[in-house]
Parts: structure tokens; C-alpha cells; sequence
């Protein structure tokens, strides 16, 4: 019997690479504990003395989170905050420090997706707050894939065919959309059929919510 040798002799592909959480801490035995902990909880961690140590480092295109100390010498965990970005690449922030109050903390949940647990906390609460943060940044990574997916199709369009696309998306109707472009109705049809087969839309609804999210996606670009 041929064995396909590219998936190994049990024919199994390989299982998914586990969610990376990142653990930011000065403190050796709090940063040893957390390390510990995440990695009995099924995650991969990655442990840094330093804001500026975590921030050096080339992150993996995969879910996870970053468990960040709000107070660390050299950078504190706002600035390290605002030095990550914003938005769906953004890594989801767990907050931990001993010094926290209010104000802090809405700062922090305002500048993006962010969990704030002051000391002493319960391996049970961070715990929960890195599962919902893993989610959020599996769910971002998904959400991303299918914007590029939509760019690269958006890509094959011709000129022509993304002013159609436009414009269809704005409301207008075949004969607005020709005279919008200065076209014929029958050239309108034809470059929206070739739009609808090359973004892969099956109805129009498809194609409005697909337009709707390249926008979107455009204006969450830095």
C-alpha cells in the first residue's frame, strides 16, 4: 500500500498551533507563576523581563493575547499600548498591576481590546480573561483573512469594473450607474456580471455586504 508521505504514515494532518500568550512582567517569580500557569492551561507562553524586550520581538500570525504589568521600568503598559496599534491586528491586552484606579483603567479600555485585573487577583479571573482575549483575537484573525480574501478579488477587477461596483453599492440602479459612467445600460450589465462572478457574490445582497466590508477594512487602515 502507497503511503502519502506529505501527511506522515498516519495520514493525519498536523493539529493547529496553539495560541501564543505573551507575558510581560519584571517581577521573575510573578512572571515564572504566570508562565507556568498559561502553559497548564493548553497555551504557548512567551516571557518577557521587559516592555522593550516583548516589543523587539517578531510576534506569530496566530491567536493569543498579551498579559501586560501597567508598571514596568522601562516603558509602562499604556505606552506599550499605544506602541502595539490599534484595531483588528492589535494583540488583546490583559492588564495586570498593583497600582491601578479608575481612570487608568477606562484609558486603557478606550485606547482598544483590553481586561484590567489589579493584584491580588485569582488564577480563576485571569484565567477567564485570557480565554475571552484568545477568542477575540482568533475571531480578529478570521475577520482579517476574509478581508483579504475580499482585496485579492478586488484586485482582478478592472477599473471599469470597480467604478460599477461603486456605484451599485451606493443604491444606483443599472441605467443611474450608465449615466453616472457615461455608458449604456447593456455595458453596465455586463461589467456588473463580470463584478458579481469575479467576487465570487451569489446575490446582490452578497455583493453590498462585501463592498461594505472593503470600506470598512479601508477605513481601518492606518
Amino acid at each position: 500500500m502507497n503511503v502519502d508521505r506529505r501527511q506522515g504514515t498516519s495520514g493525519i494532518s498536523p493539529p493547529d498551533p496553539k495560541p501564543v500568550v505573551y507575558v510581560v512582567d519584571d517581577d521573575v517569580s510573578l512572571r515564572e507563576s504566570l508562565q507556568a500557569m498559561v502553559a497548564e492551561s493548553g497555551f504557548h507562553p512567551e516571557v518577557f523581563a521587559s516592555a522593550e524586550e516583548f516589543l523587539r520581538h517578531s510576534r506569530q500570525p496566530l491567536p493569543g493575547c498579551l498579559i501586560l504589568d501597567v508598571s514596568l521600568p522601562d516603558l509602562n503598559g499604556l505606552e506599550v499600548q499605544r506602541l502595539m496599534g490599534a484595531g483588528q491586528t492589535a494583540l488583546p491586552i490583559v492588564f495586570i498591576t498593583g497600582h491601578g484606579d479608575i481612570p487608568m483603567s477606562v484609558k486603557a479600555m478606550k485606547a482598544g481590546e483590553t481586561e484590567f485585573l489589579t493584584k491580588p487577583f485569582s488564577p480563576e479571573a485571569l484565567l477567564a480573561a485570557v480565554v475571552s482575549a484568545v477568542e477575540r483575537s482568533r475571531a480578529n484573525l478570521v475577520e482579517l483573512r476574509l478581508l483579504q480574501t475580499l482585496k485579492d478579488r478586488e484586485e482582478t477587477l478592472s477599473r471599469r469594473e470597480r467604478d460599477v461596483m461603486a456605484l451599485v453599492a451606493r443604491g444606483q440602479l443599472n441605467k443611474q450607474v450608465g449615466a453616472t459612467l457615461g455608458i449604456s445600460e447593456i455595458t453596465v450589465k455586463a461589467h456588473r456580471g463580470k463584478v458579481m462572478r469575479k467576487m465570487k457574490a451569489r446575490t446582490l445582497a452578497d455583493l453590498l455586504t462585501m463592498a461594505a466590508r472593503l470600506r470598512e477594512g479601508s477605513e481601518e487602515s492606518p
